[in-house]
């Protein structure tokens, strides 16, 4: 490989990286199946309190 071509390809590569680095993750963090469990069953109760009627 010559050295313009090395050359090249590593300026690609720290390129390719500040662009990364600079686009903000794409990626959400994980929850783990417990607190998706917790968070599905508040979301029920608070449903279920705003959806009954309310009696005087």
């Amino acid at each position: 490989m010559n050295k313009k071509k090395k050359l090249s390809q590593i300026h690609q590569k720290r390129i390719k990286a500040a662009k990364a680095k600079g686009s903000g993750k794409k990626k959400s963090t994980y929850i783990s199946k417990a607190e998706r469990a917790k968070l599905e069953e508040s979301a029920e109760t608070i449903e279920v309190e705003s959806s009954a009627p309310i009696t005087e």
